[in-house]
């Protein structure tokens, strides 16, 4: 069987996509994207991890979200160099143009890219054949394309916003568990479809599910689980994160936010570092110490900031932000050198 490739959107029907796929290939790497240029971001992404990772039979899957006829050229021509099949299921119209060159794009307006996704899995796959997802697929289906006479459409305007405000962890930084988080609460869907007032069930028990998901050893405000969870993914690759300021040992992170929460649990749990730094997309950075530097200097050093010893902040003038966390470290390690 084909090793997967898998980019999708980021919204509802993006995800739902991706919760069928990974029910059914047991060999999926998935990807996710927005529109715009992070699309060709992580095109580029699958490519270098089909090269780095010789794969065999790799295919490329895009799901909810429509190619310009220049991404569409592009992703043909690096599919044929490195041996992956393309298939892309979308229903955007704006796709209509690569739609009519391209083989390998399949477009319908009619259906939602989970509904597609489903209907391609089934025909090609033999998938589901106990229809164990067919009505979650009519949930994703009937709000995506706004069936509003549907019966599963105000269950589906729940999973809607469900999804949407599924903040808690940065896609950036942590895009598997991003992912996992977001495929476990669609699963969760699966509880209540069939059920009177499924969409008010749903909705009374989002609270629980969110919290669910970052629970380890025992309960906790969703606040400290979210702070315990990502503090343990980032002193699990803390060598990948570590940065140096002046012969200080600190961590970079892009757009986690909740600094003051996270980042001295971090400095707590890890007193071989000196400072913990987050930065936003738009340069603006937060800063938090342990007792062994003065981070305020360092903030009025590399960002015109200021504040306390232990908790300062400040702005990178002219950052540029970036799809890939390894961009922004660069680009961070090579500023603080330069200032």
């Amino acid at each position: 069987m084909s090793h997967i490739f898998h980019l999708s959107h980021i919204d509802l029907d993006g995800y739902g996509c991706q919760f069928l796929t990974t029910k059914y290939f047991d060999k999926i790497e998935c990807y996710n994207a927005n529109y715009g240029p992070e699309v060709s971001a992580m095109l580029e992404e699958i490519i270098r991890d089909i090269f780095k990772s010789g794969a065999k039979k790799p295919m490329i899957l895009i799901t909810d979200l429509n190619l310009t006829p220049k991404e569409s050229r592009w992703i043909e021509t690096q599919a044929d160099k490195v041996g992956a099949s393309l298939q892309l299921l979308d229903h955007h119209a704006t796709g209509e143009s690569s739609a009519d060159k391209y083989g390998w794009y399949h477009l319908d307006t009619t259906k939602s890219a989970t509904k597609i996704t489903y209907d391609w899995l089934v025909k090609k796959y033999n998938f589901d054949k106990s229809k164990e997802f067919n009505e979650l697929v009519e949930v994703i289906n009937a709000i995506d394309i706004w069936l509003d006479k549907s019966e599963y459409f105000e269950l589906g305007k729940v999973c809607l916003g469900m999804i949407s405000g599924a903040r808690e962890l940065n896609k950036t930084m942590f895009p598997t568990q991003d992912r996992e988080y977001k495929l476990s609460l669609i699963s969760n869907i699966l509880s209540v479809i069939g059920k009177d007032d499924a969409n008010i069930l749903l909705d009374d028990k989002l609270h629980s599910m969110r919290k669910e998901f970052f629970i380890k050893e025992q309960n906790d405000t969703k606040d400290n689980l979210v702070a315990s969870y990502v503090v343990d993914l980032v002193s699990q690759e803390k060598e990948r994160f570590t940065i140096d300021y002046n012969g200080y040992k600190g961590v970079l992170l892009y757009g986690v936010g909740n600094s003051s929460i996270i980042g001295n649990k971090f400095l707590i749990e890890n007193p071989d570092y000196n400072f913990y730094m987050d930065i936003a997309y738009r340069g603006n950075f937060s800063l938090r110490g342990n007792g062994t530097m003065d981070v305020s200097k360092m903030a009025q050093a590399i960002g015109n900031g200021g504040g306390h010893p232990n908790a300062s902040g400040g702005k990178i003038d002219k950052f540029k932000s970036s799809f890939i966390y390894e961009e922004v470290k660069l680009f961070v390690e090579a500023y603080i050198k330069e200032s």
